[in-house]
């Protein structure tokens, strides 16, 4: 078997060691993932990051009249997530070995700079990515190659330069840490706390 969430949290960890712009994420908070696709192919989701805060990192939110909270969501390891990276496969694993590494910094990219559970922030309508969405990612792909050159170890990336089958062939079955979407809750005010 091969424990693909453990991989790619190695590759994620050396990421964030080795490239200034990512050294603000602490992946003892983010629990990484993967999801299991109904179809293979090019379209549709490869990788997400989810945001367990709201805007400036604030644990909750009025929404139509009701303040709510993200449910809380655990790492394997026990760790309180900050954000959730997670991997939909066998999209993510089919494509080209450049694009994964492109992608995984694409999604770490979004994550925001005080690291404090909301994503990175643009001026204007298009927050999340910017005026650009291929800016965005042509940025991620520029820092990925970038931690290319720094000359890893293989060992830290080689399983990515396998497809799907080549994958499962070469390490056997695909494991993994799996995280349902996390829900917003209604805040429960402790009656104490209520002023009569």
């Amino acid at each position: 078997m091969f424990n693909f969430t453990t991989a790619m949290d190695r590759l994620c960890r050396d990421m964030v060691r080795r490239l200034p712009e990512l050294a603000h994420i602490d992946m003892g908070r983010v629990g990484v993932g993967f999801r299991q696709t109904r179809q293979a192919g090019h379209y549709g989701v490869h990788a997400s990051l989810t945001p367990l805060r709201f805007q400036g990192g604030t644990l909750t939110k009025k929404m139509r009249g009701q303040l709510m909270t993200t449910q809380k969501v655990l790492r394997v390891d026990g760790a309180e997530c900050l954000y959730l990276l997670q991997f939909y496969l066998p999209r993510f694993t089919d494509e080209p070995f450049e694009e994964k590494l492109a992608t995984t910094v694409h999604e770490l990219w979004h994550i925001s700079p005080q690291f404090d559970g909301d994503i990175r922030r643009f001026a204007g309508k298009n927050f999340a990515h910017g005026n650009s969405k291929d800016g965005f990612h042509q940025t991620a792909t520029e820092l990925a190659r970038r931690w290319l050159a720094l000359d890893p170890p293989l060992g830290l990336y080689g399983f990515l330069q396998y497809r799907t089958p080549q994958l499962e062939a070469e390490y056997g079955r695909i494991v993994g840490a799996k995280y349902s979407t996390p829900k917003l809750v209604p805040v429960r005010l402790d009656p104490q706390q209520v002023k009569r």
